[in-house]
C-alpha cells in the first residue's frame, strides 16, 4: 500500500524538510509513504473560485486513478491517534493506495472536499502547511508504530 501525501505549495522550511524526511525514511516497505507538492495558484486579482479550479486541477492530476482521496478539512472527522492507526488498518486491508490532501492557503475547493472518500482534520487550531506536512507525517508513523506493536507510541 501508499500513502501519497498531496500538499499545495511547493516550498517549506528547511526544519520541515528535514523533520519528514526523517519520519519517511521510518517507515517499512510495505507501507510507502511519499510526497507530491503541486504548485500554488499565485493569488494576484484572481477570484476564489479561479483559484481553487487550479489547485484542484493540479491535486488530481498528482492523484492516480483509484486512490482513496482523504483531505484534510477544519470540519473533517477528528481523530484520536488511535482511531487513526485504526482507519490506517482499515485502509490497508481494502487494497487500494490512499493520498491525503492538504490545501492551499485558501483550502481546497468546497465541491472537491465534499467528492473526497474522507475527510479528517489534524487539529482544531489553525497549523501552517509545513506544520500540517510535519504533524500529519508524524501521525501516521505513530498510528502505524500502534499497529505494529513498535514501541514509539507509549499510552
Amino acid at each position: 500500500m501508499k500513502l501519497l501525501i498531496v500538499a499545495v505549495g511547493l516550498r517549506v522550511p528547511d526544519w520541515a524538510q528535514t523533520a519528514w524526511d526523517d519520519y519517511a525514511k521510518r517507515f517499512p516497505p510495505e507501507l510507502k509513504v511519499e510526497l507530491k507538492a503541486v504548485k500554488t495558484e499565485p493569488r494576484g486579482s484572481k477570484t476564489l473560485p479561479t483559484l481553487y479550479a487550479a489547485e484542484r486541477q493540479r491535486i488530481e492530476a498528482a492523484i492516480p486513478r483509484g486512490t482513496r482521496i482523504v483531505v484534510l478539512d477544519e470540519r473533517g472527522t477528528h481523530l484520536t491517534t488511535q482511531a487513526l492507526a485504526t482507519r490506517l488498518t482499515s485502509w490497508q486491508l481494502s487494497g487500494d493506495d490512499v493520498a491525503l490532501v492538504i490545501g492551499g492557503p485558501d483550502g481546497l475547493e468546497p465541491e472537491f472536499r465534499q467528492a473526497a472518500h474522507e475527510r479528517i482534520r489534524l487539529s482544531d487550531m489553525t497549523l501552517p502547511h509545513a506544520m500540517a506536512r510535519v504533524l500529519l507525517i508524524e501521525q501516521l508513523y505513530r498510528a502505524w508504530s500502534i499497529n505494529a506493536n513498535h514501541p514509539y507510541h507509549r499510552e
